[in-house]
């Protein structure tokens, strides 16, 4: 595998410098769209609607537009906004596990320890399996700032971005405020039903079929003699820095715990203020 970037989890004043890779990957047979009467590949432009030229990628910018007016987004304005520049997985919160709803989770990445010792990763991984608890993160990545959350993963540490709230949407259906009378022997032969279906899920068990017929139809054409010669059809074809320094580990714990209780403790004038409203 390769890795996407480099970068460090901070937590207080922990550092744990990690190498990130995705951690899932696209098994689709890729396929290019051709001409059927020659076979020839068909292939896009970029082409202005105004000139009618056909545009190189780095002369385009982005404009939003909606339905009235539209406003072009230049380069040097994307430059202003946050961006995979910061190289940090902060920590924003560590909680309970079960809490993060699996509607929420998008994509996946292994993280690797990087740097001379793995100590800070293989403590904050056992940290994190003894307390049953997954950390909330802030990372941004290709150009957006990002929600996710660490966990586990066997051996490893996953980081796994999670949607935004407001991009799962509400269920919402006029037909389920029905009110629907189920029988206890409906519930118990249902129940039956489950039973006789129940199993350990084994992954490796299912194949995508889809696929693998896909592959054998393939196969089968370039026997048959079917294949045609790429560069007749298909013409020419166009053709990250390293993480943060670690700092001594039991000192930085030991300060970060600090740090968090003395922001927890009320403040002199906060006692004061206590003491005059308990008087």
């Amino acid at each position: 595998m390769r890795s996407i970037w480099t970068g460090a989890i901070t937590f207080g004043l922990v550092n744990v410098p990690v190498k990130v890779y995705s951690a899932t990957e696209d098994h689709d047979v890729s396929l290019h769209q051709v001409h059927d009467a020659d076979g020839g590949r068909i292939r896009y432009q970029r082409r202005c609607e105004i000139c009618a030229k056909v545009v190189p990628y780095d002369h385009i910018d982005k404009a939003f537009e909606d339905g009235e007016q539209a406003v072009v987004l230049t380069a040097d304005d994307f430059a202003t906004l946050p961006s995979e520049r910061s190289k940090e997985i902060d920590v924003v919160e560590f909680v309970p596990s079960d809490q993060i709803d699996p509607i929420m989770l998008d994509k996946s990445y292994f993280l690797e320890p990087d740097g001379k010792s793995s100590k800070a990763y293989v403590l904050l991984r056992r940290t994190l399996e003894a307390t049953d608890r997954t950390a909330i993160v802030h990372f941004a990545l290709r150009q957006k700032t990002r929600l996710g959350a660490l966990r586990v993963h066997g051996d490893v540490l996953m980081l796994q971005s999670l949607l935004w709230d407001d991009e799962v949407r509400e269920a919402k259906f006029a037909s389920l405020d029905e009110l629907v009378n189920i029988s206890a022997k409906e519930l118990d032969m249902s129940a039956a039903l489950v039973e006789s279906f129940a199993a350990d899920f084994a992954p490796d068990a299912f194949t995508d079929d889809y696929q693998d017929e896909l592959r054998a139809l393939i196969e089968a054409k370039l026997k048959s003699g079917e294949a045609v010669s790429t560069e007749v059809t298909f013409g020419e074809t166009e053709d990250e820095g390293e993480g943060g320094e670690v700092l001594d580990l039991m000192e930085a714990l030991r300060r970060s715990v600090e740090a968090s209780r003395d922001r927890a403790k009320p403040k002199p004038h906060e006692k004061a203020k206590r003491a005059r409203s308990a008087s």
